[in-house]
């Protein structure tokens, strides 16, 4: 499993790389950071770009790297999103459609009883919902939510013994609904 993140983290890293370098040339780019998650510990960063007079691409990540009283709340979360703006690109009003996909070692809500966490991956599919507010030319603010289907892959293990508790030959399987994403943007944009 490890040598699957680590093949495709250089993958995904050096196709963002190519989207900000070429698209800043012939596109408004923005820069991004959460300013809700931060105030949490948990940063959230990402870039969008133009596609045309009312479509964007955006990619961002999250990731957190806590461990509380032993027990791991650690994940990296990672969105490509195709936006539509209802004004024009970067203004107003959009909805967003994307698919994503994370690795976590973290307890779920409903083990902490158990005294187990899992380790494991999923993948997301759903939409996102937002408005941009203009507040200079080169600064705006994004305020956020998007949720959909959750897809987990995960393995349990003992918090006291590090011995796996769940009884299962491969991955276990869970999904479900939810919201998993939001926070307010601060926006910067690169060019225009």
């Amino acid at each position: 499993m490890e040598d699957l993140v680590c093949k495709y983290r250089y993958r995904v890293i050096s196709l963002a790389l190519f989207f900000v370098l070429n698209t800043t040339t012939f596109a408004q780019t923005s820069i991004k950071g959460n300013v809700a998650t931060a105030l949490i510990g948990i940063p959230n960063f990402g870039f969008e770009t133009n596609l045309g007079r009312k479509t964007t691409f955006q990619l961002d990540v999250t990731a957190s790297f806590w461990t509380i009283k032993g027990v791991p709340y650690k994940f990296a979360l990672l969105f490509p999103e195709f936006r539509y703006y209802t004004r024009r690109s970067g203004n107003g009003f959009f909805v967003g459609a994307h698919v994503g996909g994370g690795r976590y070692k973290l307890q779920k809500w409903n083990h902490d009883v158990s005294g187990d966490y899992q380790d494991g991956y999923s993948v997301f599919y759903g939409i996102s919902l937002g408005y941009q507010f203009e507040i200079s030319n080169r600064i705006n603010l994004e305020l956020f939510i998007g949720g959909g289907n959750q897809q987990g892959y995960y393995k349990a293990y003992s918090l006291k013994t590090g011995e796996r508790t769940d009884g299962a030959t491969d991955f276990n399987k869970s999904g479900e609904f939810l919201p998993y994403r939001g926070g307010l943007m601060l926006v910067y944009k690169l060019g225009r």
